[in-house]
């Protein structure tokens, strides 16, 4: 399979109702009762600056791990992973409607949420949102359930898709906010 193809398929996606259920047998977990993974109002935020070609602000002190396409981010729960490929369509909603599936049935137990097309600094993007179960934790065997978006950015052929994800009922809208709007092309 090339990469173009690949790319444009496992980012691809559909608009779904919000009950709409996925992933076989698994099945969503509770959210917990107090969320472990607000990021604080406090937070400080740094440039991260890719090699591929885009800046993005991420919260400092984060353990970052580079794994192929993929930069990623994390604090406990938390997790912001930048992934770049290549795009042979439009940004636009029947993008949108293909990768929502797509990721919705990679996810774990993930119920569709909402996409649709928003307007950033960094020019037109297609914004998905969904919930899903996290992996297995190692250390206390468990899953929690998680908050996730999905920020796709196009330009000149290049695709990046930036993930944030914390713990459902967690208080990240405005760090959320901070991090898709800093989203930079350089």
């Amino acid at each position: 399979m090339n990469r173009r193809y690949a790319i444009s398929c496992s980012l691809a996606l559909c608009f779904l109702n919000t009950s709409t259920l996925f992933a076989g047998s698994e099945v969503p977990v509770a959210p917990e009762v107090s969320p472990p993974g607000d990021i604080p109002d406090s937070q400080v935020f740094i440039t991260y600056k890719s090699p591929s070609g885009f800046s993005l602000k991420v919260p400092e002190g984060w353990a970052r791990k580079d794994t192929g396409d993929t930069t990623s981010f994390q604090g406990k729960y938390d997790l912001v992973a930048a992934t770049t490929g290549l795009i042979a369509q439009p940004l636009d909603m029947e993008f949108a409607r293909k990768a929502l599936e797509s990721v919705i049935q990679q996810s774990h137990a993930a119920t569709a949420g909402k996409a649709f097309l928003v307007k950033l600094p960094a020019g037109d993007a297609v914004k998905i949102t969904y919930t899903e179960n996290s992996e297995l934790n190692a250390v206390t065997g468990k899953k929690i359930r998680m908050e996730s978006e999905r920020y796709y950015f196009a330009k000149n052929g290049k695709l990046v898709s930036l993930y944030l994800s914390a713990p459902l009922g967690s208080d990240n809208v405005d760090q959320w906010k901070v991090m898709s709007s800093s989203f930079r092309w350089n």
